[in-house]
């Protein structure tokens, strides 16, 4: 059994970070091991006051959170994040973010989860890479 798309929606609702960031979850796909959450611009998001342009921390922000909740779909709890990595493809301007999370392991200690962020129109911005830990808590 896994966390359903509604179930992953109350806990982003949940946390007042990611309230903050108003993600949506938009698609969960069990088999595939994967999620996609929307996240839409915000003044506080702009690397220059009036660009439009993502600032690389909410675009980091985004990713990992992404990437947990991919892992929290098979695990059905949140994991702490142990490495984190993001490669900048290019600006996203004037755009929402369509974030997409895929398990790629789910070790006894370790998991490995990639995100794909996308603009609107489904141009690549940045990929993330992030391993959590998988160790069930004491």
């Amino acid at each position: 059994m896994s966390l359903t798309k509604e179930e992953i929606q109350r806990h982003l609702d949940n946390s007042p970070f990611i309230a903050f960031l108003k993600m949506e979850v938009k698609d969960v796909n069990e088999g595939k091991q994967q999620i996609t959450i929307r996240t839409p611009m915000r003044p506080e998001f702009e690397r220059g006051a009036g660009t439009g342009q993502w600032h690389g921390g909410p675009i980091a922000a985004v990713i990992d959170t992404v990437g947990d909740y991919a892992a929290a779909l098979v695990l059905e709890r949140t994991l702490p994040t142990v490495n984190f990595r993001v490669d900048y493809i290019r600006p996203a301007v004037a755009t929402a973010l369509n974030a997409v999370g895929t398990v790629r392991r789910l070790g006894k200690s370790v998991g490995v989860v990639d995100v794909d962020v996308f603009d609107d129109q489904g141009v690549l911005v940045a990929i993330g890479r992030a391993t959590y830990s998988t160790l069930t808590p004491t």
